[in-house]
């Protein structure tokens, strides 16, 4: 029963992907650590493997579409990468509880909550890729590129950190500082989510157990998701579903805060079983 509750879920990572174009990872680590009982360091290796594999099925679309910007795609996707491979690094050593890498994670979906429900919120709000760019400050617009790479690094590391895509700061960054239009950033974005999560999964590889089986099964349950979510688009508004969306993620970060609680207040059982299996 478990293992099919979790595979409908899995479905659901698909489906978010396909309707708002983010989320994935965001549902992803949860379902893996509370519903199929994964360590959080190999469910966070896992769903870097899930969510990229389902992203690169949903650039495809938009290739076809001549939505996807090559050239922006490597210049952020390299410095994500490279923050990607680091976070990755720094989530390895001991220092980095499964514990901690939760709690991070669940002040992400925190930020993603309020990021969804605020521009839900917000009355008409002008298409953000009609913003004047002149508005800004003028070192902003002067140095965009080195802004452009800095947040690439900064995305990329907490990816690798918690497992966390950050396709919500990844579209405005290539609309507001790299200049792409709506459509192409989103296409172009979810490129550089597959670059982002690839180079996390290589930072976590051979040092976390991966369930093979059960990632593979996982990345065929979220596939079938993202063609729901690319159908159901036609039918469901998507701002409608960003609030919903956003305050679904409240609630699961609330959970985590409680799952983890009794661990901050006894840092001995704040070990994982990954860290009990290395000490023995």
């Amino acid at each position: 029963m478990t293992w099919i509750v979790g595979h409908l879920l899995a479905t659901a990572i698909g489906i978010s992907l396909g309707l708002i174009g983010g989320g994935g990872s965001i549902l992803a680590v949860p379902i893996l650590v509370y519903i199929m009982g994964i360590p959080p360091k190999s469910a966070i290796a896992m769903s870097l493997a899930i969510v990229g594999t389902v992203s690169l099925l949903g650039v495809l679309p938009h290739w076809k579409l001549g939505n996807v910007r090559l050239k922006t795609a490597a210049m952020f996707g390299l410095s994500t990468m490279l923050g990607a491979y680091l976070g990755a690094k720094i989530a390895t050593l001991p220092a980095v509880t499964g514990t901690v890498q939760m709690l991070l994670f669940a002040i992400m979906m925190l930020l993603a909550a309020v990021f969804m429900i605020r521009k839900h919120t917000q009355s008409e709000p002008p298409p953000i890729a009609s913003v004047d760019l002149e508005l800004y400050p003028q070192p902003v617009c002067k140095y965009c590129w080195l802004w452009l790479l800095t947040e690439g690094i900064g995305v990329g590391m907490i990816t690798g950190l918690v497992g966390v895509g950050g396709g919500f700061a990844i579209v405005p960054a290539l609309v507001l500082l790299a200049k792409v239009p709506m459509k192409q950033a989103i296409g172009t974005s979810l490129l550089v989510i597959v670059l982002n999560s690839l180079a996390g999964f290589i930072g976590y590889f051979g040092t976390v157990p991966l369930e093979i089986n059960l990632m593979v099964s996982f990345i065929l349950a979220a596939s079938l998701g993202i063609v729901v979510g690319a159908y159901l688009v036609k039918f469901v508004k998507a701002r409608q579903l960003q609030k919903g969306f956003g305050y679904f993620l409240l609630v699961m970060a609330a959970f985590i805060f409680w799952q983890n609680w009794d661990k901050i207040q006894s840092p001995r059982n704040s070990i994982y079983p990954e860290q009990l299996i290395m000490k023995s």
